[in-house]
């Protein structure tokens, strides 16, 4: 694991959630291709299988802000990156960045950082009590419906709202950006070609939302400014008939395993 003692403080952090991303859609679509630019900022060029800390948007994302990112796949226990001050946690080791907080957001921001939220999903939309819980974490947070799941350009509109926060940063003060990317979740049919309403989302749609967002990720990537630690990883997954299951918030495989990436942008 990275120290992230010697990142904190020294670099920008952006979190890329890619709504509902399936593992194995995403490593068949760099497998064949279909994602370059994922591949090129990806570790090895390949994404890492890990299990979501939660199997639905809202109990992923509190785990994440709260430090609980996903988990490597093999056998643990596995160091984490971020751990809110926790007596007995046996996953706080030398290299996590310890925040004596309630929430990640809330210790980067005691820790100088500006805390930015660009929402996706309708947890993130604001309209209601619940859709404004992750969003209040954040000292300034974003939702329109063109960065919902209905707008087939989402993620440029999302991405255009991203140039306007990281232009207006003081260059002597840390930013902190989630990004919740919504074009991979329910409804996805109009990114596949000749799809129509009636077919409805299926694995295909989802891995054409996946190829719709691989060619505009890297405009997000060379908005942000250097040095930059970046994740981008799935919350959790959906099925699309597996066992008879549609959806998520289930304890199947293809929702609790996730991509996951790291790297730095230097």
């Amino acid at each position: 694991m990275r120290d992230m003692n010697a990142v904190v403080g020294s670099h920008d952090l952006l979190l890329v959630t890619l709504d509902t991303l399936r593992y194995d859609v995403a490593e068949r679509l760099l497998e064949e291709g279909r994602t370059p630019n994922l591949a090129a900022v990806l570790p090895g060029g390949r994404w890492e299988r890990r299990h979501a800390p939660g199997s639905f948007t809202y109990a992923s994302h509190a785990a994440m802000l709260a430090g609980f990112w996903p988990t490597p796949v093999s056998p643990g226990p596995h160091p984490r990156p971020f751990a809110a001050t926790f007596p007995g946690s046996e996953t706080t080791a030398e290299g996590t960045w310890v925040f004596d907080a309630p929430d990640l957001p809330t210790g980067l921001a005691r820790a100088g950082y500006h805390t930015v939220c660009i929402g996706g999903v309708g947890f993130f939309n604001k309209l209601t009590p619940l859709g404004s819980v992750l969003p209040g974490l954040f000292a300034e947070s974003h939702w329109e419906p063109a960065f919902g799941v209905t707008d087939p350009a989402s993620l440029e509109h999302q991405i255009d709202r991203a140039a306007e926060v990281v232009a207006r940063q003081p260059p002597d003060r840390r930013l902190f950006l989630l990004v919740n990317v919504s074009a991979l979740h329910q409804p996805n049919w109009f990114h596949l070609p000749g799809a129509t309403r009636e077919h409805g989302d299926t694995p295909e749609s989802h891995a054409a939302a996946l190829e719709y967002v691989d060619r505009h990720i890297g405009r997000l990537l060379d908005l942000m400014r250097r040095p930059c630690f970046v994740v981008v990883c799935s919350d959790h997954g959906t099925a699309y008939g597996e066992d008879g299951h549609t959806g998520h918030r289930i304890g199947h495989e293809v929702v609790w395993t996730v991509p996951y990436g790291e790297f730095v942008l230097c």
